[in-house]
């Protein structure tokens, strides 16, 4: 919660406005994590059903039609196609839109902005579904600060400027209080940084392997490339990084957060963290970890092509095996076939 660096512009002498804080810009996919963050704490009506991250969701189109304006909403993927069946952790390594807006339609939009604010998420947002995009403004300090709750197994910290303030006889005028509040279990927030690692490892932020020891992030990108984000931490810093201009004009074709703020995160972070061990997160109690086949997101049986350990708050574990090849699946379905 100590911050030890902010910079809000290139030249405060020629412009105070201090982007970091007063600027509202879309953060695209770096507000994902907030999603999934609320999607796996989501309590149902059947105690049977939860999220986690080997839940399988389909990547397929979607169409959304508006008839009071008259106006249609296809949304697609960065690449513009679709995966069909995904876990939950490989659609946010790889920053899969479709299933992040089927993910965020599912758990609700009023109960996903209620999550955001108990991060510290105080800006209005949108309440659509573009939520799921990132269309809603926030600013770069306030979305550092929801990242830092999973940094912080789940306490929410008060950010610190100053310290202390003394006299020039060294007694103390002003202190800083620790204000800290647990506003996510443990458990979340563990699940969510290893969501986020493979990121680093396997997804959309795979540039920050060169800083050889343990990360998480995510990278954001808007429409057009107008802005450009990246919010990563290790054990010791969390940082975030914004890149665009003040008329929102494209910063190029391909300046995606990953070429364009990755680069500037990756450049602080090698310094700050120089000469210092590297440090990997540590499960809290409560999780616990199991082989699932990478396919389904259930058990694993000998055909399996592709297993994984996946971590898993306690009592989530799935208990139903994949399928093998040729087995029979539903009777009912033969019989709906035959009719």
């Amino acid at each position: 919660g100590l911050v030890k660096a902010m910079v809000g512009g290139r030249d405060f002498t020629e412009n105070q406005f201090n982007r970091a804080v007063q600027s509202r810009r879309q953060p695209g996919s770096a507000f994902k994590p907030i999603i999934y963050a609320a999607a796996l704490d989501r309590k149902f009506k059947d105690p049977n059903k939860f999220y986690t991250p080997a839940t399988v969701i389909i990547d397929s189109a979607v169409v959304f039609e508006d008839k009071e304006r008259d106006q249609t909403w296809k949304p697609r993927n960065y690449k513009e196609t679709f995966y069909g069946p995904t876990l939950l952790r490989e659609a946010l390594a790889q920053s899969r839109n479709l299933v992040t807006i089927k993910l965020l339609q599912d758990i609700g939009v009023d109960y996903t902005i209620d999550y955001a604010r108990r991060l510290g998420i105080t800006t209005d947002l949108t309440r659509t579904l573009a939520l799921a995009l990132g269309a809603s403004g926030v600013s770069l300090f306030e979305l550092t600060r929801a990242y830092s709750v999973f940094a912080n197994q789940g306490f929410l910290v008060e950010p610190v400027f100053v310290l202390k303030i003394v006299d020039r006889n060294g007694q103390v005028l002003e202190e800083a209080g620790a204000g800290r509040r647990q506003v996510i279990e443990k458990d979340t927030a563990y699940l969510m940084t290893s969501l986020l690692e493979s990121v680093v490892q396997h997804g959309t932020g795979q540039r920050v392997k060169a800083l050889n020891r343990p990360a998480a992030g995510k990278t954001g990108t808007t429409n057009d490339m107008h802005d450009a984000w990246f919010l990563g931490y290790t054990r010791e810093y969390i940082t975030g990084t914004w890149v665009g201009f003040d008329d929102e004009a494209p910063l190029g074709r391909v300046e995606t957060g990953a070429v364009a703020a990755i680069p500037i995160w990756l450049g602080f972070m090698k310094q700050v963290l120089a000469n210092q061990p590297a440090q990997a997160f540590e499960p809290p109690e409560g999780v616990v970890f199991a082989k699932i086949d990478a396919e389904t997101g259930l058990l694993p049986v000998p055909e399996s092509r592709k297993t994984i350990f996946e971590c898993f708050k306690d009592g989530t574990v799935p208990s139903e095996f994949t399928k093998r090849p040729g087995e029979v699946k539903e009777t009912e379905a033969f019989l709906k076939k035959d009719l």
